[in-house]
């Protein structure tokens, strides 16, 4: 699994994006346009994760790793300093890499972050319910 091309680009992408640093240099291009470039950066991990691996449990750690760079990336100016240290690419490189070589650390991880993940989820798709639900009542209200 470690041969293919989409690994290796997962590498280089890690290597690139926070061992040289390139995540918060690209974070600074205003707008949410540097977040959201750096964020489609992350798909070959997912991807690599879902559909090489075909690990549920595993994606959902990987996309756990990319909301958090994201959530904090979007905080103004100190966002940049928290992607300096925080290191989601080679994060999620580990995460991959341990659980094709079956690192029981890793894959406690995976789950821990993966359960994690699922919660927000449940959360965030209850709190969108309930922000249409209170839009389609104002609409009605209007009219």
């Amino acid at each position: 699994m470690m041969n293919r091309s989409s690994y290796r680009m997962m590498v280089k992408t890690a290597k690139y994006m926070d061992k040289y640093y390139l995540d918060p240099l690209i974070g600074l291009i205003p707008g949410g346009f540097g977040d959201t470039i750096s964020s489609l950066l992350a798909f070959p991990f997912i991807y690599y994760s879902l559909c090489v691996v075909k690990s549920i449990p595993l994606t959902l750690a990987v996309i756990y790793n990319i909301l958090i760079d994201v959530m904090l990336g979007a905080i103004p100016v100190i966002g940049n300093v928290f992607d300096i240290f925080k290191r989601s690419y080679v994060d999620n490189l580990k995460l991959i890499t341990g659980y094709i070589e079956d690192d029981k650390e890793i894959i406690s991880k995976v789950r821990k972050k993966a359960f994690a993940t699922a919660v927000l989820i449940a959360i965030v798709c209850f709190l969108i319910y309930w922000v249409v639900r209170a839009a389609i009542a104002f609409f009605h209200m209007l009219f």
